[in-house]
């Protein structure tokens, strides 16, 4: 089996170097890269600068096109679909009573996916979302996710999903992300493990369990999907937990807990040779981090009159040294709760991450975005990237699941 892969909504790169990094021999058809509205496209220039471009595909199958306007048929064929795509509203926009099939909301790209799914029939997808992805939406928790399953078990796919703290993996930043793996029926791992009890493939047989071993679970919940997708937007509700595994429509989900490995701390990733001055911040700014990052309680008043005392913790100022660090957002070095403020290890003045020290965060080589791109977009491509040594983890496994595709 020919390991291609499809790389959608790709950012900077992150699935790709981290199949990469494996020199196994993974190779990219095509991706796919847009940011709406944007008049310089950063993150794709900066992933073409890397990995080159397809440019033998023109027309709608430019690499830096929107995915919307692709024509499913005309991508590539691939062993591996793979993409971290945006948690949004995935319910179905119900059709007319004359029309057939379903109609996702428009500008969800779920059902961008869901498109090159049913065309391109790949054998292996992993993607990643958000950890809130198996709660939301708030007011029919589970939905959204049931909702992808659905779409999922309507095509003939096994799904595997484990939210991942990257850090409890020996990472340097704490970092929740749930992945998600989905494989054909027609796959010989889907035949063999028909008969496996879906607690097994959670514990011990499933590619998340092998990549990210677990020391225990609680919490067993079971559950089943409608075979009406438009059903499960209007009415599915489930408590899902941080692992677990459909087939044939029937859930299982428990609450895992991780195998504790070291982590890399916010220290190590540090910069040890002076930093630019631009980055220290001034006496000027000091009282705004200061109010932003400490406890607090607000009078406010709701749209309908309503008075009421918004209250929050305080935030670490500065970041320590010994741990790894917070989830690092899109927002990461503007003037905000959420920015990291480290000590710098040479004179002790309080400072920003540098872009560098980011994609350390991230796992990424260093200055992977020093491509011409302004500080700004370099923070910006990295709070929206994966932290890539989770993506070689689950590639490792992989590469022994194509291997064994190929055995008679």
């Amino acid at each position: 089996m020919n390991k291609t892969v499809c790389e959608l909504f790709a950012g900077v790169g992150g699935f790709r170097l981290g199949l990469d990094r494996l020199k196994s021999g993974w190779e990219t058809v095509w991706f796919s890269q847009w940011e709406p509205g944007a008049s310089k496209q950063w993150a794709h220039d900066c992933y073409v600068s890397h990995f080159g471009d397809s440019v033998d595909l023109v027309g709608e199958l430019t690499t830096g096109n929107d995915i919307a306007v692709v024509n499913k048929k005309n991508i590539p064929d691939h062993t591996l679909l793979v993409g971290g795509f945006p948690c949004q509203d995935y319910s179905v926009a119900h059709t007319l009573s004359a029309e057939k099939g379903i109609r996702g909301k428009k500008g969800v790209l779920w059902w961008q996916i869901y498109e090159i799914l049913k065309v391109k029939k790949p054998p292996f997808c992993l993607f990643e979302n958000v950890d809130r992805l198996l709660k939301s939406p708030s007011k029919q928790r589970g939905r959204d996710f049931g909702i992808m399953l659905a779409c999922f078990n309507s095509l003939g796919y096994n799904v595997e999903w484990r939210v991942v703290n990257a850090a409890e993996y020996g990472a340097a930043q704490r970092r929740r992300r749930t992945f998600i793996f989905a494989y054909s029926n027609k796959t010989k791992l889907a035949k063999e493990r028909k008969k496996v009890p879906s607690i097994d493939i959670i514990e011990k047989d499933g590619i998340f369990a092998k990549a990210f071993p677990i020391a225990s679970h609680t919490v067993v919940r079971e559950g089943e999907l409608s075979d009406d997708i438009e059903d499960v937007s209007d009415n599915f509700s489930f408590a899902f937990e941080n692992s677990g595994f459909m087939r044939d429509g029937s859930i299982f989900t428990t609450k895992y807990t991780p195998k504790l490995e070291p982590s890399i701390t916010l220290g190590e990733v540090l910069e040890k040779d002076k930093v630019d001055e631009k980055f220290f911040i001034t006496a000027e700014k000091m009282p705004k981090w200061e109010y932003l990052k400490g406890a607090k309680k607000i009078e406010r008043t709701s749209s309908t009159g309503y008075k009421y005392t918004f209250s929050e913790g305080a935030v670490a100022f500065p970041d320590a040294w010994d741990k790894p660090s917070r989830t690092m957002l899109t927002s990461e070095s503007t003037l905000n709760r959420s920015t990291h403020v480290v000590r710098d290890i040479k004179n002790s003045r309080l400072r920003l991450l540098t872009p560098l020290e980011t994609e350390r965060l991230q796992g990424f080589d260093d200055n992977w975005t020093n491509t011409g791109m302004p500080d700004r977009m370099r923070y910006f491509c990295m709070g929206n990237a994966l932290v890539v040594p989770m993506i070689t983890r689950i590639g490792k496994e992989l590469d022994k699941i194509i291997a064994n595709e190929e055995l008679s």
